[in-house]
């Protein structure tokens, strides 16, 4: 309880919570992206196999 009661009163502790909330915002973000290009992947995907079966 001490250790956290020092980051209070420390100006690094806020750095690192800026760090911190910097971070979830890059994985909410990221696991946002992923999902979209997910599905734009598999359609190419699907299209490509679809025309090479044509052939």
């Amino acid at each position: 309880m001490e250790a956290i009661r020092a980051l209070y009163r420390d100006e690094d502790g806020v750095t690192t919570v800026e760090y911190a909330l910097l971070l979830a915002v890059l994985v909410v973000g990221g696991a946002a992206a992923w999902t979209t290009l997910r599905g734009a992947l598999i359609s190419s995907v699907n299209t490509a196999s679809a025309e090479l079966a044509g052939a």
